[in-house]
């Protein structure tokens, strides 16, 4: 499409001389704005789609990818035999019966918040890998008995405890006396502290022996929930027909992984969205520019474009030219700010680190973030988004400024020189 007589005239073009350094300038400018411009939507949209994936999978590392459970809350009687049966179905891993319940988590030193007591069977919590391949103290196999408790790190840290230490548990749903009800209040000692990834689960959420939590809950030989994880997470919707047939006759509610989090999920993708909209308008400005500079070159060389086109130039070997003076422009600030959006990304956590330890303060708050680190994922079909959308942008912006230059009339042009 260039031949060597384009390639050779936009290279001249490009290498500004004395008396042109102004619109080169502009030419410089317009190619930082549109690397900065890339790279920073490559940075924020892969931190974000790191962020939802990375969430994502830390909440199905703790969460089961469906869960059964009673339409009014309550509980699920003969939970072992419909357990036995969910597990016959192909493509289900395991199918844990799990015992929740909200309580108030007071430590040894005073204070006290709100929690949630999972009362799991031992060999169903080993299986959960995020919780029992993160052990940072203790060991789940010591979770056994009823006075026996596993407590996230989050917790550990704000009430001080370590293994051996003691939690208090109170639940609101007491006995009933005379004097209304009281609530049931027991202590349990920490015999594991764990790091889940989630800083909401490591500090509100405990682990209990499932027969230590019916008893604490008085609801024995009954659970309030089924945990089903699958081979899968994305065949929810195959699955669901099976897991429907095995609870025929039960007055039960099947609930997927996307459902539990469809609110959390969606303001993330929201997010995503709009940034890239926001961010992608200072692409859109440094095209701008690029048809500011292009139009300041053509008006600089109507001269020499009157020369060309009466040594025999066509007025599409013009067009080549100032589109190849746009294009490189375009294509060299998209290549560049592809390059520096992507060492960032991949540099992201050492770079958060040095700027904690410049200034004191805290890039990324686990305090407020569901996940504990900031992810230093690269999204790459997030980048070849934003590499097409400003080659796209560069190369539409040329086409306005080359398609003047290849309408000057050589004739006009040298009558006002």
């Amino acid at each position: 499409m260039f031949g060597p007589f384009e390639r050779l005239v936009a290279g001249r073009y490009l290498r500004a001389r004395k008396g042109e350094r102004f619109v080169s300038i502009i030419a410089i400018f317009s190619l930082v704005g549109i690397a900065l411009g890339v790279a920073t939507l490559i940075i924020v949209t892969s931190v974000m789609s790191g962020f939802q994936s990375e969430l994502v999978t830390r909440l199905l590392g703790v969460n089961g990818h469906v869960t059964v459970e009673s339409y009014a809350g309550g509980s699920i009687q003969d939970f072992l035999k419909l357990r036995d049966s969910i597990q016959a179905i192909p493509g289900v891993v395991s199918a844990a019966p799990v015992l929740d319940g909200q309580v108030l988590l007071s430590g040894p030193q005073g204070g006290a918040r709100g929690g949630l007591v999972r009362g799991v069977a031992p060999k169903d919590l080993q299986a959960l890998t995020a919780v029992s391949s993160h052990i940072v103290a203790g060991s789940l196999a010591d979770l056994t008995g009823p006075d026996t408790i596993a407590i996230g790190v989050g917790l550990a840290n704000s009430y001080r405890l370590r293994v051996g230490g003691l939690l208090t548990v109170v639940s609101p749903q007491g006995a009933a006396t005379a004097f209304g009800t009281i609530p049931r209040v027991r202590a349990y000692k920490v015999v594991a502290i764990f790091d889940a990834g989630l800083s909401a689960y490591n500090d509100s959420v405990v682990f209990l022996p499932l027969p230590a939590a019916q008893i604490f809950f008085q609801k024995p030989n009954a659970v309030s929930a089924i945990e089903v994880r699958l081979a899968d997470a994305n065949q929810v919707d195959a699955m669901e027909a099976p897991l429907r047939q095995a609870l025929s006759g039960r007055d039960l509610l099947l609930r997927d992984w996307r459902h539990a989090n469809d609110q959390i999920i969606g303001v993330l993708q929201v997010q995503k969205d709009t940034m890239f909209i926001v961010l992608g308008l200072i692409i859109l400005v440094a095209a701008f520019n690029v048809i500011s500079s292009l139009i300041m070159l053509v008006k600089d060389k109507r001269a020499d474009i009157a020369v060309l086109r009466t040594i025999g130039a066509g007025s599409g070997a013009i067009l080549r030219i100032f589109l190849m003076c746009g294009a490189f422009v375009g294509v060299a600030g998209t290549v560049i700010g592809t390059v520096i959006g992507v060492v960032f990304c991949w540099n992201l956590k050492p770079i958060q680190a040095f700027i904690e330890r410049a200034t004191g303060g805290q890039v990324f708050d686990k305090s407020v973030f569901m996940l504990s680190s900031l992810p230093d994922t690269v999204a790459w079909g997030d980048v070849l988004r934003v590499v097409l959308l400003g080659l796209a942008l560069s190369l539409l912006a040329t086409v306005y400024p080359s398609w003047r230059a290849a309408k000057t009339d050589p004739v006009e042009a040298l009558r006002h020189e």
